[in-house]
């Protein structure tokens, strides 16, 4: 009781000073921001060890984190140049991702914003990445379109408030992330997919016609067309003893995989009457998809907000961020709040 009543004292600043700590998958993250400024950002991973298994091994992954979130927390209060007390909530990622990662960071950050008496906010995952467009223009304000494109989930949003959106469209299959992944298995290039599929392209030529999607389904995705046509011309030309350019094959499969996020995009702004797009996600991070993206944006005259890079991959900067809109909704988490590996990102309509 005593807590609760130190938390609701803590709550209503206009520019709190915010810890986030992000652990959802093999990036033990911590960063600190006060309002949209970000103050520092820490990301420990454990992708080098992933890589030798080919992909992210939940137990490997765990241990990876228990090992790294004390000293990431510790750093990023460090290069903030705060104190501990000067922290008004701790946001954490509790769903999605793997159960036992999201346990890690999410017993941290109870006992953190307990020993603290601050406010503890759960956040999702996926409106972490949302919410990372607030970091990279501090100006930005609903109503306007977000692209959503990341390993789990794939979707165009009309936001509305900055607790409120609408899905307009999302994958019917896969993801476009899982889709790079699973091209990446096919072109036998290393964990982790998206990268390595882009750093391939450069070398190749998008001169193979696969199928950028099916048509008639207004604002949505659908990517096991496009993977499979991947795994078909692969596995036909081998078959047949006949050489091809693997390098084209990425190139090809990135073109196919990107406009047509970029196409209806665009598309939902027109329709929404939105003079703004903001992107999230970590395949928002593929150079080819914010050259695209940019260019057909500076063609209709919309304005285009991209987290850097390294925003766009896992982090805590956006978690902290997602913290912030949830602080000034007065949207606090029990100590008894418990990890959810998988988080639906919700039905056609409002949300």
């Amino acid at each position: 009781m005593a807590y609760q009543k130190e938390c609701l004292l803590r709550a209503g600043k206009k520019e709190p000073v915010i810890l986030g700590i992000e652990s959802s998958c093999d990036e033990t993250a911590a960063a600190i921001i006060r309002g949209r400024e970000l103050l520092s950002n820490v990301v420990l991973s454990s992708a080098t060890e992933q890589a030798k298994y080919g992909g992210v091994v939940p137990e490997i992954a765990s241990r990876a984190h228990t090992d790294a979130i004390d000293e990431a927390v510790l750093s990023a209060i460090e290069q903030a140049k705060i104190q501990k007390s000067e922290i008004d909530a701790v946001a954490v990622t509790y769903g999605a991702g793997l159960a036992g990662a999201l346990l890690v960071g999410l017993s941290f950050a109870k006992a953190f914003a307990f020993s603290l008496n601050v406010p503890l906010i759960a956040v999702n995952h996926i409106r972490g990445h949302m919410a990372a467009a607030y970091l990279a223009d501090k100006t930005l304000e609903p109503p306007y379109i977000t692209l959503l494109a990341s390993g789990g989930h794939t979707a165009i949003l009309y936001t509305k408030t900055y607790t409120e959106f609408e899905i307009l469209g999302s994958t019917r299959d896969d993801a476009a992330g899982e889709a790079f992944d699973k091209a990446a298995r096919v072109l036998s290039l290393p964990y982790p997919g998206g990268p390595n599929v882009e750093k391939l392209a450069r070398e190749g030529k998008a001169d193979i016609a696969f199928p950028k999607m099916f048509s008639g389904n207004g604002f949505d995705f659908s990517y096991s067309g496009l993977k499979t046509a991947v795994i078909n011309y692969c596995h036909t030309k081998e078959q047949k003893g006949e050489p091809y350019s693997r390098a084209d094959v990425a190139a090809s499969f990135q073109c196919a995989a990107c406009d047509v996020l970029c196409e209806r995009a665009v598309e939902a702004a027109k329709q929404k009457n939105c003079d703004t797009i903001a992107a999230g996600g970590g395949v928002i991070a593929n150079g080819y998809l914010r050259e695209e993206l940019t260019k057909r944006c500076e063609k209709e005259k919309i304005r285009l907000v991209l987290p850097e890079k390294k925003y766009c991959t896992d982090n805590a900067a956006m978690i902290a961020a997602e913290g912030l809109i949830q602080y000034s909704a007065g949207n606090f988490s029990p100590l008894s709040v418990n990890a959810c590996a998988h988080i639906p990102l919700g039905k056609k309509g409002k949300q």
